[in-house]
């Protein structure tokens, strides 16, 4: 049976995360959120300090590699080899340096497998930055969001712990990271031609849920 698949792309802060989980919930199907892997992948390189800009380095590295998804009540863990490393993968560091590594063509490459193989099991929102473009270009429903720079600089600023609150750095930091997923050669940042296009710079979560879950009752 062919299981329902739904993407949900856009840039950092336009409320993806949020967003996917309670629309998956609403449906009953699983969240998979496809930006854990990369960060993932990246708490690892530094935690092993691999040198990722040397494709053997990367390709040796990659090859022991062991990230996998277990289902904790209604939320997706990320484990390394076995270990929960969920709790360590949302630092700014750690962000920046999944965004530049993740440019890498081996890295998309290995993470492909993981996220077929939950398509091919179960409905499931997916959400990430290439996901309706190259990972599920044949998928029947493709959101894009997006909003204002300085409405999603807000945002993060919010979710961030009292120490790292600066909204200067937050959000030069999160226009390096639109410029360096928007022009990277491996998969950029980009709407899908049969994507439908949200701005959620003036719109409450519950609004953008519902404007979503219209379209697919719709179809």
């Amino acid at each position: 049976m062919k299981h329902r698949i739904i993407t949900i792309d856009g840039p950092a802060g336009a409320g993806k995360t949020t967003i996917s989980k309670l629309l998956a919930k609403k449906l009953g199907c699983v969240y998979v959120d496809t930006g854990a892997l990369y960060r993932g992948v990246a708490y690892e390189i530094k935690n092993q300090e691999i040198d990722w800009k040397n494709d053997a380095c990367l390709e040796a590295f990659l090859m022991g590699l062991d990230l996998n998804f277990n289902r904790a009540k209604d939320a997706l863990l990320l484990t390394s080899s076995k270990k929960d490393i969920t709790p360590y993968i949302r630092t700014p560091e750690i962000t920046m340096l999944a965004s530049a590594s993740s440019a890498k063509p081996q890295i998309r490459l290995a993470l492909l497998d993981i996220q077929k193989n939950i398509a091919q099991s179960q409905d499931a929102v997916f959400e990430g930055r290439d996901m309706g473009t190259v990972v599920f270009p044949d998928a029947p429903f493709k959101f894009f969001l997006f909003a204002d720079l300085p409405v999603r600089a807000k945002r993060r600023y919010a979710e961030m712990p009292q120490e790292q609150k600066d909204i200067k750095k937050v959000q030069q930091d999160m226009e390096k990271r639109d410029t360096n997923d928007s022009q990277r050669k491996e998969a950029p940042l980009m709407a899908a031609p049969d994507a439908i296009k949200i701005d959620s710079s003036c719109l409450t979560i519950p609004e953008v849920v519902a404007k979503i879950l219209n379209y697919i009752q719709k179809r």
